[in-house]
C-alpha cells in the first residue's frame, strides 16, 4: 500500500471530488435540441479496440467566436502564439467528429500552464489542479467549459482522454549558479550537487530563492508551482537541460521532477486520481513516459486502474509516449506496459504504448519509399519480443496505439504538389485503410481528414507546420464532403462490422507475380499484403504503394479456411472503379519465402488481385 504523505489541503480537495464521483447517478446533457441522460461515472468501453482515437491540439482545432490570432498556418516566432482554440470550439464540432466515426478524443494537456509563457501546446504545467483559462471562451470558468465538453462527448458515445505530464513541470524557476541567474544550460550529472533555484513570480520574474517561496503569506496562484505540495527543492532534478542520453534533465525550460522520489510519485498519483474523479474522463495519454522510471510507470498505471475501478470505471485506459531510436524502442516499450509479466512485482503498468516501432516504417512504406518487408519485419520482431508473454497473436492489438502523423513531426504524411494538388490523395486513403486494418488502436491526428499538409526543413520550430489552426483553413476546416473525411467514415463502418479487423490474428502474406516464387516484397514501391483472421473469418488487405504502375499479383490466403476455393469481393477500395479479385485456387510446386525467412513449397491457396497505382483493397469472402 502506498503511504499517504499529502497535506490536509490536497486531501480535502481530492476527497470532495472522490465522494461526489462515488454517488453514482444520472446526468442530463443537452445535445442539439435533445436532452440525453448519461450515467455517472461514465462507464468505460468493454474493449478499446472497438474504437479509434482522434488527437486534438486544443489551441489549434477550433474557436467558433474568433479567427486565429495569426495566419492559420503561421511559422517561426508568429506560430508560437496562442491561436485561440477552445474547449467550446471542440464541443461545437462534436457532431462533425461523431459523423466521422470518432470513438475517443485525445486532447493536449488542459491543465494550467505558466501564464507568462506562450506554451500554447499545454505541456508546460504550472498548476496541476487547475484548467488553463486560455483554452476557454469563458476565462472565469474554464472548468465548467471543459466539463460541458466531456459530458456532451459522453452523451454522443465519445470517450475523452487527457494528455498528461508526469516527467516535468513548466518554467517555474530560474537557476542560480555562482550567484548568476541562468535560464538553461547543458545537463551536468551530479546527483549530489543540484543547483540552487529562484522561483518565479506571476510575471515569470525570478523572485524567491530556494525554499523561501513557501514563506510567502499570499502566494499568487500564477507564481511558482501548484499544488503547494510540489514546492520542494528535492522534488526537482535541478541539473540543467537534458542531452540525447537517458540520464535525465530539463526539456529546455520545462523543469524535470525527480520521479524516483516516492513522495513525488504519490503526489502525482493523487493529482491524477483527482482529475479522473473531477472530470469523469476515460483515459490518460502520458507524455515523455520513456524518461520515467519503469517501476513508477507500473505503480502509476496500477493506481489509476484501481482508483477508476473503485468509481465503477472498469477499463480506464492509459497509454504512453515511449520512443527511442528504431533499434531499441520495442525493447523499451516492453519495460513499461502492463503485459510484461517477466518484470518482478505484482503491479501491472500502463495498458498500451504509442506504436513508434510501426511509425518508423509506415510513412516510408505507404509512400513507396521503403519496401513492404520493412513493415512485416516490425511484427516479426514484436512476436519474438512478446513470445511467452501474450496468449494469442490477436492480443497484440490491444497494447499499441497506431498512427502515421502527430504533433512532433516536421511534416504531415500528406503531400500536395502545388502543380498537381490531388496527385497523391490516394496515398492518404491507402494509409488510412491500412492503419485501420492493422493490429492496434488507430489514432488519427486532427486535420488529416481535411487534407492538412506541409513540410519544412532546417527552420526554428519546424514542428509548427503540423500544428495549423484548423478552423482558419481557407475554404473552411470542417468539410464533411472532403474525400478524406468520407473515406475515414466509411472505413470506420467496415471496421465495426468486421470483428477480425479489431481482434484478429495478423499475418503478412507472401505474394507472387509469376505464380511460382512467393515472398513479402523486398523492393520499394511494392505491394503490402496481410490478413486478419478471427475464428473462421479471414479479411485480406492488399495495397499497391507504387505511384504510377498497376500491379497484378497472387496473394496467399489461409489454406484451411479457404478449402472450398471461394471468391473474395472488394469490401473497400479507395478507387471509384476497381477490379474484383479472381477465385481462390490451389497450387503446388511453388517456392515460398515466409516473412521470417523460412522456406516452404506448398501446397497453397492463393488468389489474383489487380491494383491500380496507390490503390488499397479490403477483401472479404
Amino acid at each position: 500500500m502506498l503511504q499517504s504523505i499529502y497535506s490536509q489541503e490536497i486531501d480535502d480537495i481530492f476527497s470532495q471530488v472522490r465522494d461526489q464521483a462515488l454517488r453514482n447517478g444520472k446526468k442530463s446533457v443537452q445535445v442539439g435540441d435533445q436532452v440525453k441522460e448519461i450515467p455517472t461515472p461514465f462507464p468505460s468501453p468493454a474493449d478499446w479496440r472497438d474504437t479509434w482515437i482522434y488527437f486534438i491540439m486544443v489551441d489549434r482545432f477550433n474557436n467558433p467566436s474568433s479567427p486565429p490570432k495569426k495566419a492559420w498556418n503561421a511559422l517561426g516566432d508568429e506560430g508560437l502564439v496562442f491561436q485561440g482554440g477552445t474547449f467550446e470550439g471542440i464541443r461545437q464540432q462534436l457532431d462533425y467528429l461523431e459523423k466521422l466515426g470518432v470513438g475517443a478524443i485525445w486532447i493536449t494537456p488542459p491543465l494550467k500552464n505558466c501564464q507568462y509563457k506562450r506554451s500554447y501546446h499545454g505541456y508546460g504545467i504550472q498548476d496541476f489542479l487547475q484548467i488553463d483559462p486560455r483554452f476557454a471562451s469563458d476565462k472565469n470558468n474554464p472548468e465548467a467549459e471543459l466539463q460541458r465538453l466531456v459530458d456532451e462527448a459522453h452523451a454522443r458515445g465519445i470517450y475523452v482522454i487527457f494528455d498528461i505530464v508526469l516527467n516535468h513541470a513548466g518554467n517555474v524557476f530560474t537557476y542560480l549558479i555562482n550567484e548568476q541567474k541562468v535560464e538553461s544550460f547543458s545537463f551536468i550529472d551530479e546527483p549530489n550537487k543540484p543547483y540552487d533555484v529562484i522561483w518565479h513570480d506571476q510575471e515569470g520574474t525570478p523572485e524567491w530563492r530556494n525554499a523561501e517561496v513557501n514563506d510567502v503569506q499570499e502566494l499568487n496562484p500564477d507564481a511558482a508551482v501548484w499544488p503547494k505540495e510540489l514546492r520542494q527543492l528535492e522534488f526537482f532534478r535541478r541539473r540543467g537541460t537534458r542531452d540525447d542520453t537517458e540520464q535525465g534533465g530539463d526539456f529546455s525550460d520545462l523543469r524535470e521532477f525527480v520521479t524516483a522520489n516516492p513522495e513525488v510519485q504519490n503526489i502525482l498519483i493523487r493529482i491524477h486520481q483527482y482529475l479522473i474523479a473531477k472530470f469523469d474522463i476515460d483515459g490518460f495519454r502520458i507524455d515523455t513516459l520513456r524518461f520515467i522510471e519503469p517501476d513508477f510507470a507500473r505503480v502509476f498505471g496500477n493506481a489509476m486502474h484501481e482508483f477508476a475501478l473503485s468509481l465503477g470505471k472498469r477499463n480506464f485506459f492509459t497509454y504512453g509516449e515511449i520512443w527511442a531510436n528504431e533499434d531499441n524502442t520495442e525493447e523499451k516499450i516492453t519495460r513499461f506496459v502492463g503485459r510484461n509479466a517477466a518484470e518482478p512485482g505484482d503491479l501491472l503498468g500502463i495498458d498500451a504504448a504509442l506504436d513508434f516501432p510501426l511509425f518508423f516504417q509506415l510513412p516510408g512504406v505507404f509512400k513507396g519509399l521503403k519496401e513492404p518487408k520493412a513493415l512485416a519485419d516490425v511484427y516479426i520482431r514484436r512476436r519474438e519480443s512478446l513470445r511467452g508473454i501474450i496468449s494469442s497473436n490477436g492480443e497484440v492489438s490491444r497494447f499499441f496505439v497506431t498512427f502515421f502523423d502527430n504533433h512532433d513531426l516536421k511534416s504531415r504524411f500528406y503531400y500536395s504538389n502545388p502543380d498537381e494538388p490531388q496527385k497523391f490523395d490516394d496515398q492518404v486513403t491507402l494509409a488510412i485503410a491500412c492503419l485501420f486494418a492493422l493490429q492496434g488502436i488507430p489514432c488519427i491526428y486532427y486535420g488529416t481528414e481535411q487534407g492538412l499538409n506541409g513540410a519544412v526543413d532546417n527552420i526554428p520550430f519546424g514542428d509548427l507546420v503540423v500544428r495549423q489552426a484548423l478552423w482558419g483553413k481557407p475554404g473552411g476546416g470542417f468539410n464533411t464532403d472532403h474525400p478524406f473525411y468520407k473515406a475515414i467514415a466509411e472505413i470506420t463502418q467496415y471496421r465495426k462490422t468486421h470483428p477480425a479487423l479489431r481482434y484478429g490474428r495478423q499475418y503478412f502474406r507472401p505474394i507472387s507475380g509469376d505464380r511460382i516464387n512467393y515472398g513479402v516484397s523486398p523492393f520499394k514501391s511494392g505491394v503490402v499484403a496481410f490478413t486478419r483472421i478471427l475464428n473462421e473469418q479471414e479479411v485480406v488487405v492488399v495495397a499497391n504503394t507504387h505511384t504510377e504502375t498497376q500491379q497484378s499479383i497472387y496473394v496467399i490466403v489461409d489454406y484451411n479456411l479457404n478449402s472450398q476455393n471461394p471468391t473474395y469481393k472488394v469490401l473497400y477500395s479507395n478507387k471509384t472503379t476497381f477490379t474484383q479479385p479472381e477465385k481462390v485456387t490451389e497450387q503446388s510446386g511453388v517456392n515460398i519465402t515466409e516473412p521470417n525467412g523460412q522456406k516452404s513449397y506448398g501446397p497453397i491457396r492463393a488468389m489474383k488481385v489487380t491494383l491500380q497505382p496507390m490503390e488499397v483493397q479490403i477483401l472479404v469472402k
